[in-house]
């Protein structure tokens, strides 16, 4: 929508339809940034690309006005194929940190084919600013694999607080790789085994669990899943709100804190969040709120006054 991105998905082949859906899950709290994601992934694609590839997003508690202001959003932005349902999370479902987190983090595991009428999902979590192509891991997974890149704070079970208790109960286990679920690559026929495969985790582990859906994701992988391991730069953590309040960061991450220009996508994990007035104002924050602004430029154009910019510093 804006051109700041000069995309170039690998998929599909020339002459040939997209093949795969945008999946995104938001509630009440993360309707704001869920607009900033719908126009941060148009800018990602071409403009023919966006006619073709489909975006899909669940929820728990996003009214009917705000359903509708997704929609004429997405339809704005160039996504000819749109949908929105309502789901509810596993009844198993275990929120061992809700301090800023909901329940609506679990939605990701019930993405259905019904639902994406697309052969293949990219599940983007909304606390992200997306810069450029996602699709080309999709070239090399393989039927029965999700695709994910590791987690920058924890990227080894047994070095983070992440999966409690697994590298002592599972010595073997210790240094396998643990994997952050804000970007995921799937084939819809797999997510059927994917939420099957939680529900286990949850119930079977549930004492393992400290990072919510994360974990019990994770626990799936190390016992039951394959893993297709994606490049570091498809899901770059943003270091600099850490740096502002200590070094911790450094210590725990092996590559240099400063913004990765060529990242396609920046992850905003952890409590402060970059549409926070009190949120600190990094490059890539700045970044993120430049984005924000234009997204809320074509939210006014719809004539909407369902979702009003926060007030940024």
């Amino acid at each position: 929508m804006s051109g700041r991105h000069n995309p170039s998905p690998s998929l599909p082949l020339e002459g040939e339809p997209a093949v795969y859906a945008f999946g995104l899950c938001l509630d009440q709290r993360y309707l704001v940034p869920g607009l900033a994601a719908v126009t941060a992934l148009a800018d990602s694609l071409t403009a023919r690309a966006r006619r073709d590839v489909a975006l899909r997003v669940l929820t728990l508690d996003l009214t009917p006005s705000e359903a509708v202001l997704l929609s004429h959003l997405a339809r704005r932005a160039g996504f000819s194929s749109f949908d929105l349902a309502h789901r509810s999370p596993l009844n198993t479902a275990r929120m061992a940190d809700a301090s800023y987190i909901s329940v609506a983090t679990y939605l990701r595991f019930e993405f259905t084919a019904e639902f994406v009428r697309r052969p293949y999902v990219i599940y983007v979590d909304a606390d992200t600013l997306v810069r450029g192509d996602l699709s080309a891991p999709l070239n090399d997974l393989r039927p029965g694999e999700v695709g994910a890149v590791r987690d920058e704070f924890g990227p080894s079970v047994g070095d983070s607080h992440a999966l409690p208790g697994v590298a002592e109960r599972w010595p073997h286990l210790k240094g396998r790789p643990y994997y952050n679920a804000g970007l995921l690559w799937a084939h819809v026929a797999d997510l059927p085994r994917v939420r099957r495969g939680v529900g286990h985790a949850l119930v079977r582990q549930r004492r393992h669990i400290h990072h919510n859906d994360q974990d019990a994701l994770n626990l799936w992988f190390l016992h039951a899943g394959r893993v297709r391991p994606v490049g570091p730069g498809y899901n770059r953590f943003e270091l600099g709100r850490f740096l502002e309040r200590g070094n911790w960061a450094r210590r725990v991450v092996a590559r240099s804190p400063c913004p990765d220009a060529a990242a396609p996508l920046v992850h905003f994990v952890g409590p402060e969040k970059p549409w926070q007035a009190d949120c600190p104002r990094t490059e890539e924050v700045r970044e993120y709120r430049a984005h924000l602004r234009h997204t809320m430029r074509h939210v006014r154009a719809l004539g909407s006054a369902h979702a009003e910019q926060p007030e940024l510093r």
